[in-house]
């Protein structure tokens, strides 16, 4: 391949992967000041240039015209010790202006003079280098366009598929990436199925030498809100507004809704009619219940409707600087309030923020009677 094959080559490329044409240029030019170094000059200082054109590559030596040479200087640190600075032109570099004006007549300090110190056989070294440099910025470029495209996707609900696992993790394939999905945050009792599209929730997105490392997760709260806004648009228009989202991932969720318009009511509104929008979000919860709990700015009734599915509940607040309440509920609505392991209850004061106690109507009396 002769140079301008090559130039319409590498042109191509960058093009086809979205690379800068000057940022690989200027990788080569570098790499090739360092191969040139190495295998040809390690003291003479070089400039490589590449003609963008024609792809010729040539390779110069120069000096820096200087009024007195620069050897650097010393100095002590903190603990006397002397440190010796560096010259701001290497010395190899530099030329004293009475020898300047000897090749170059009118030269002044600052200036430079070139000469080209091209290598006969330098095509192969740069065929090598160009190859290497080419295959870097390619894959820095990939890299980075990922991270682009997935930066704004944390705390986003994607649809990916079960590509791989092993001990601890399922590898969740997104197309250009993966995500790590931890066994320990999936819903309790599901069964992740190999090959399976899978939603999705991302917790945390870091950039890495790799690419970006995407956390993801089934158990979080944000997934059930994610589901409603995928299947109630309502939610994404501001029709309806989501207040609050708790979860015991595998038992039992309550969300609280509201309505910014009167006319459409918005617990009908995410039920769905014949309950189909509810319907396609418990598929996948593997049979976790979800109460969708009416809002109110008033806390008792908003406590009232998070002890759902217990009805009839009398509630007071019993200390409103604390957020105390006490719900009384028939004794037949008991074990509904409290629930399984005490999560209804435990829910409720998570949604509402109120530390919940609650009473039968029968103990009410009892200690009244007293």
């Amino acid at each position: 391949m002769n140079s301008e094959e090559f130039i319409k080559a590498l042109k191509n490329i960058v093009k086809e992967k979205g690379i800068s044409e000057e940022v690989v240029f200027e990788g080569m030019e570098q790499a090739l000041t360092t191969a040139y170094k190495k295998n040809f000059d390690s003291k003479t200082n070089v400039r490589v240039d590449i003609n963008r054109t024609t792809g010729e590559i040539k390779v110069f030596s120069y000096l820096v015209v200087v009024e007195d040479v620069d050897f650097g200087s010393e100095t002590t640190d903190e603990e006397g010790n002397i440190v010796k600075i560096a010259p701001e032109i290497n010395i190899d570099a530099q030329i004293i202006l009475e020898q300047a004006e000897e090749m170059v007549p009118g030269i002044k300090v600052g200036e430079t003079i070139e000469y080209e110190v091209t290598p006969k056989d330098f095509g192969r070294v740069a065929a090598s280098t160009a190859k290497q440099v080419l295959t870097q910025k390619i894959r820095e470029a990939e890299k980075n366009s990922i991270i682009e495209e997935f930066q704004d996707k944390q705390d986003e609900m994607l649809l990916g598929l079960v590509a791989m696992e092993d001990a601890r993790n399922y590898y969740i394939d997104f197309g250009r990436t993966r995500g790590i999905l931890p066994k320990s945050e999936i819903i309790p009792g599901e069964t992740i199925k190999m090959g399976s599209n899978i939603r999705v929730y991302v917790t945390k997105i870091e950039n890495n030498t790799k690419g970006p490392l995407i956390l993801l997760s089934r158990k979080h709260y944000g997934f059930i809100k994610r589901l409603f806004e995928l299947e109630v648009p309502e939610l994404s228009d501001g029709t309806l507004i989501m207040h609050a989202c708790v979860r015991e991932a595998g038992i039992r969720s309550k969300v609280a809704v509201s309505s910014t318009n009167e006319r459409i009511d918005a617990l009908g509104t995410c039920i769905g009619e014949r309950g189909c929008r509810i319907a396609s979000i418990l598929k996948e919860l593997n049979g976790e219940k979800i109460d969708v709990v009416l809002y109110s700015e008033e806390p008792e009734e908003y406590i009232k409707n998070a002890l759902s599915p217990a009805k009839n509940a009398i509630v007071n607040i019993t200390d409103a600087t604390k957020k105390e309440a006490l719900a009384v509920v028939n004794e037949d609505q008991l074990s509904l309030a409290i629930g399984k392991g005490g999560n209804n209850i435990k829910l409720a004061s998570r949604l509402t923020r109120y530390k919940i106690n609650i009473k039968t109507m029968q103990e009410i009396n009892a200690e009244g009677n007293r």
